[in-house]
């Protein structure tokens, strides 16, 4: 931090004067985003939450009721266990999600609905068949 401003001095030209040593000192030069973008949001107003919003963003998670999070995670799953290179890792997938989902169907929801029942492993594993044999 810089020292006070001495008595009788203007404000704005001591801190004019604070700006103007800081670059002849070389302070501003190879800050963070120079040279980039201006972020998109820039002129969507004030938003007090902002560094967390660009935080999580930035760290690829989100936040979803507890129902949404299991049915995106659960289509996530059919996805995995659909590409999975063996049958056997099908059915630890399908059957890991199958419990996730029962669960959270015993619960009260803190959310939206789930709108998802387990998974027939069965189905799933013909399915998969199916798709290793179009290769």
């Amino acid at each position: 931090m810089t020292e006070r401003k001495p008595p009788g001095v203007d404000f704005e030209s001591w801190v004019d004067k604070q700006i103007r040593d800081a670059e002849t000192r070389g302070e501003f030069e190879r800050l963070p985003g120079a040279g980039k973008p201006l972020p998109a949001d820039v002129d969507s107003g004030y938003d007090e939450l902002w560094w967390i919003r660009r935080k999580m963003a930035r760290e690829g998670f989100s936040v979803l009721p507890p129902a949404l999070a299991l049915r995106k995670e659960a289509e996530d799953a059919l996805l995995a266990a659909l590409a999975a290179p063996s049958e056997r890792i099908v059915r630890k997938i399908i059957t890991e999600i199958n419990d996730k989902i029962r669960e959270m169907m015993l619960k009260p929801p803190p959310g939206p609905p789930l709108g998802k029942k387990p998974y027939d492993v069965e189905d799933v594993v013909r399915q998969w068949r199916e798709h290793r044999a179009d290769r």
